[in-house]
């Protein structure tokens, strides 16, 4: 028997899963790490990453 090899390319959907959508600004935050204080403006920091491209933003409260 031969070995059978599939040629097509791969739909779109699978090639691009995960980047349309946080190039857009779609992004998935998701809590990095725990609770820190900022001690020069008295707010506690919490640091957001998303979970699709690992991008980082802080964000006080």
């Amino acid at each position: 028997m031969a070995i059978i090899l599939d040629f097509r390319k791969p739909p779109a959907r699978d090639r691009n899963r995960g980047k349309t959508l946080c190039t857009r600004g779609f992004h998935r935050w998701r809590v990095a790490k725990g609770r820190r204080f900022d001690v020069k403006q008295g707010k506690l920091v919490t640091v957001l990453r998303c979970e699709r491209c690992g991008e980082e933003k802080l964000e006080l409260r």
